[in-house]
């Protein structure tokens, strides 16, 4: 294989070392793989492999030659430009800077080193072993990405490619030719094997991600909507599967043949159409159920179980002393009066109600006819009700000037509350009793430990737990309290939110299940002060309430007959092994679905797949809606690499890891994890790359991205090893993974870092042209990749760090903070400032542009480089480095091809390998 050549750099006096603090971790994790990482002594890699690295090595090169240029990779410069991208041939996106000159197969990516020549008859001095893996050449997310995005930039995506797809980060306009967007559905796989032992050989997961109510890009057509009339939509008889674009009319167009089981079935007459001279109704075009891959259907009165009624949305809030004095009361007032009465709004013909409570529940009379709101208390917690019969869910409008002065007040009512004990249960029940007869949703404001009343809990957490075997015991509820009440707000069609402040031990297990059984989401501020945390409170509860949502709901996914689902993963209720409940859905609702064949499939028929989900609108509407696709099967394991999609696989991956979590040590689903990454690419080493070297690391193109996403959900607080994760914190980090959706998970894997000092004049802000936003070429998280003569944005999940080099221009620092020089700068100043300079409007709209999810501006945290203690967990973000009581990168993929060689070892050439080590 050929190889890429390239002069060898000196060590540049510009390479960063991280902060001191995340050194320090660093140097304990050397320390643990000193012994056990099978990085050590891994034997020499050939012409397209990398070669071992030991891990407490910096990152530089040979010196160069005398006589004769050195072949090998570059160490990175501050400021220097990357090599362009230079398309493969064969591919639809091309390959990445690291990967375009070191290729010759479409398909594959080959990483070469080559060893330094020496000059003749002269004998070498002894040097210690250097590294010689350029970072900046490995697969890279922000190339990988970037390449995509030309692709759909001016082209749109029709769906009727049955293979490729967007990647998740990218804008498209899809066009929907009979197979459902990507934004609803995506598949791990894009080729679904003919058998399940050609599914086992290749290791990889096979599922799918159903995110039923996604928002559509502006420029796409809304979902159709079809009202077949009492009759309801045509369905199979046999097994259910509605009609849609792939089944096959017949006789003329008397019946049709269902895709999922094949059932023959007779056509209604109302329904009869001729058929044109290929088989197709004439009326085709007209009828969108025979056009699109995502419909929705009125649902018939055999769907409705209650009389469907507007969402009503209740809001309680803990005014107990933590509560005040944390600031969150006055905080949670502001956000909720933001999101009643400012930006998009709440849901069309949803109600609002308001709860308050300490160690009794206070009830709010909002009727319009009211000159101001009236409380009314209920201390008799163990017999909770609800004393207001009208009044308490209200139109938000309607009652905005009784609203909007309670919102105000509340703050000042309980300013002198010295009651410490928040009765969540009992608030839970009294929700309960509010919503039975209509269903809604429930947001708590949280504090503290609930100790009092209905649902109290214990202080259970114990430190000779953590990071043990018995730690998965602490994931657990404490009791059944929560959950069996959660199983109630079920039945109603009731979901909830948690809205968690902890300040000590919480028990986010036990609470927990109140979010994750009904379909809501949990958030958690830490330490909360309004200061720093009240901008991002404002802005996850906006876009809480103002997205689309639905109640009531009931998903059904079928499959062709050959495959079914498994298991499915998510916040979500199932009393049998087929429907999934969910007592709220929202756009950003994601359930993952585990596929498995129960038979063989035709490999000349495609695989149809249904995803239904029956729900009653905001505004009081029964629907069904349907998404449907059809995707080829196929006998080579070679084509189950080429159309993967690494990033729903990682986001099923963790969903399924996080789950075992609860009964699975941490310690056996790192290795789980990292031997699943070994075994998928072993996997394609062995059938799709045998010609190639052994010493050669070959990574699917497809999939390259795999070690570096495995790597950094092992890097999460939900996952990593260390006693200094606390429980509460890994829990939630556990609830995230399992409610995250693909974008959301690929945001939380792989932060977005954008460099502020060099903009050119089209970047930061709409290019006229295209009407879209330009962001300046994106950096990889690594420290070293940063200029110290740099400012960068850094977006990962809900933080948003602006880290400023040490020499950073003081014109930068003047135009975008409003200060002369970076020791003036106001670390506790968490929103940039409002300036007329050019600079300050594109630094805050590339702000507002990397957290899109939110409908509003979040919170940012100022890092200076040497300076601040922010900085350390900055750099614990830069999933690249060796920080988190794990490798880096670079370590990690060396790590990965010396167990590859291992495993495609002949068996009795093997010796037994120490396990992977994570420091646990």
């Amino acid at each position: 294989m050929g190889g890429m050549s390239m002069a060898h750099p000196q060590q540049q006096p510009g390479m960063q070392s991280p902060p001191l603090g995340a050194q320090k971790q660093q140097q304990r994790t050397r320390r643990a793989y000193a012994a056990a990482s099978p990085v050590q002594n891994a034997a020499p890699m050939g012409a397209t492999g990398y070669p071992p690295m030991n891990s407490g090595a910096q990152q530089q090169g040979y010196p160069p030659a005398p006589s004769a240029p050195i072949s090998g990779p570059q160490t990175f410069v501050p400021g220097a430009q990357a090599p362009a991208p230079v398309p493969a041939p064969g591919s639809p996106y091309g390959r990445s800077p690291g990967d375009t000159a070191l290729m010759q197969n479409p398909g594959q990516a080959h990483y070469q080193q080559q060893q330094p020549p020496q000059q003749m008859g002269q004998q070498a001095p002894y040097e210690p072993p250097k590294p010689r893996i350029d970072p900046s050449q490995l697969p890279s997310p922000i190339a990988v990405h970037t390449r995509d995005q030309e692709v759909y930039t001016s082209e749109p995506y029709s769906t009727a490619n049955k293979t490729y797809v967007p990647i998740v980060s990218t804008e498209y306009t899809a066009v929907d030719e009979g197979n459902s967007n990507p934004r609803f559905v995506r598949l791990t796989m894009n080729n679904i094997p003919k058998t399940a032992e050609l599914l086992k050989s290749s290791h990889l997961p096979m599922g799918m991600i159903v995110q039923p109510l996604a928002d559509l890009a502006p420029s796409e057509d809304p979902v159709k909507l079809i009202d077949f009339g009492e009759e309801g939509p045509i369905r199979c008889l046999r097994c259910k599967t509605y009609i849609n674009p792939h089944m096959v009319f017949i006789n003329g167009g008397k019946s049709f043949v269902c895709n999922m089981c094949r059932h023959e079935n007779d056509v209604p007459d109302d329904y009869f159409c001729n058929l044109d001279m290929m088989g197709r109704r004439l009326d085709r075009e007209m009828r969108p159920e025979l056009r699109n891959g995502t419909v929705e259907f009125v649902a018939t009165k055999d769907f409705i179980t209650r009389a469907p009624t507007p969402a009503s949305f209740v809001f309680a809030i803990d005014v107990t002393w933590n509560a005040v004095q944390s600031g969150m009361v006055a905080q949670a007032a502001a956000a909720l009066k933001s999101a009643l009465y400012s930006g998009l709004g709440l849901p069309v013909g949803t109600k609002v109600g308001i709860i308050t409570f300490d160690r009794s529940a206070h009830f709010y009379s909002l009727s319009p006819l009211l000159d101001q709101a009236q409380m009314m208390v209920v201390p008799d917690i163990q017999d909770m009700f609800v004393p207001i019969h009208e009044g308490f869910v209200v139109d938000p409008l309607e009652s905005r000037h009784i609203i909007e002065p309670l919102l105000d007040a509340l703050p000042t009512m309980f300013a002198k509350n010295h009651t410490a004990e928040p009765v969540l249960g009992a608030v839970v029940q009294a929700a309960h009793e509010a919503l039975r007869a209509r269903g809604g949703k429930l947001f708590v404001f949280q504090t503290a430990l609930p100790t009092f009343g209905p649902g109290s809990l214990k202080q259970r957490d114990d430190a000779k737990l953590h990071n043990t075997d018995k730690e998965k015991a602490l994931y657990e509820p404490q009791d059944s309290f929560y959950r069996d009440w959660a199983v109630k707000l079920v039945e109603e069609g009731i979901s909830c939110s948690l809205y968690l402040f902890p300040a000590a031990y919480m028990d986010t297990a036990t609470l927990s299940q109140l979010s994750t059984v009904t379909g809501g989401e949990l958030y958690s501020y830490p330490a909360f002060e309004g200061g720093r945390d009240g901008q991002r409170l404002v802005a996850d509860l906006r876009a809480d309430v103002n997205r689309t949502y639905g109640s009531s709901a009931v998903l059904r996914i079928r499959t062709s007959d050959g495959l079914r689902v498994d298991e499915h993963y998510g916040n979500l209720f199932m009393r049998n092994h087929v429907d999934v409940e969910l007592a709220g859905v929202t756009s950003d609702t994601a359930i993952g679905a585990l596929l498995q064949h129960d038979g063989k499939l035709d490999e000349n028929q495609d695989v149809y797949f249904q995803a239904a989900l029956l729900y009653t609108t905001s505004d009081g509407q029964r629907r069904i809606r349907v998404h449907n696709l059809a995707i080829p099967c196929t006998t080579l394991i070679g084509n189950l690499f080429k159309f993967s999609d690494v990033d729903t696989s990682m986001n099923l991956v963790a969903k399924v890891a996080v789950t075992e979590a609860l009964t699975t040590p941490l310690r056996s689903i790192r290795e789980k994890l990292t031997d699943q990454c070994v075994q998928i690419h072993t996997a394609y080493r062995r059938n799709c790359a045998t010609h190639n070297s052994p010493a050669q690391l070959i990574l699917s193109e497809s999939y390259k991205l795999s070690p570096l996403y495995t790597l950094s959900l092992l890097k999460s607080p939900a996952i990593r090893s260390g006693a200094d994760v606390p429980v509460d914190q890994r829990v939630y980090h556990m609830c995230l993974l399992r409610q995250f959706s693909v974008r959301k998970s690929l945001d939380y894997l792989y932060p977005t870092i954008a460099p502020l000092h060099a903009l050119s004049d089209t970047e930061g802000a709409t290019d006229e042209a295209t009407g879209k936003f330009v962001l300046p070429a994106l950096v990889r998280a690594s420290y070293p990749m940063l200029d110290p003569a740099g400012a960068y944005l850094l977006a990962s999940g809900g933080s948003l760090v602006l880290w400023l080099g040490r020499q950073v221009s003081p014109s930068f620092v003047q135009d975008v903070l409003g200060v002369s020089s970076l020791e003036a700068v106001d670390i506790n100043a968490h929103e940039l400032p409002e300036l007329s300079t050019t600079l300050s409007q594109k630094v805050r709209a590339i702000a507002e542009r990397l957290v899109p999810a939110r409908a509003g501006y979040a919170n940012v945290q100022i890092a200076r480089q040497g300076m601040d203690r922010a900085e350390v967990p900055f750099a614990l973000m830069l999933v690249e480095d060796r920080n988190n009581d794990n490798m880096s990168y670079v370590d990690f993929l060396c790590a990965i091809h010396r167990q590859i060689q291992i495993e495609t070892r002949p068996k009795e050439n093997r010796q037994e390998q120490p396990k992977w080590s994570y420091n646990s």
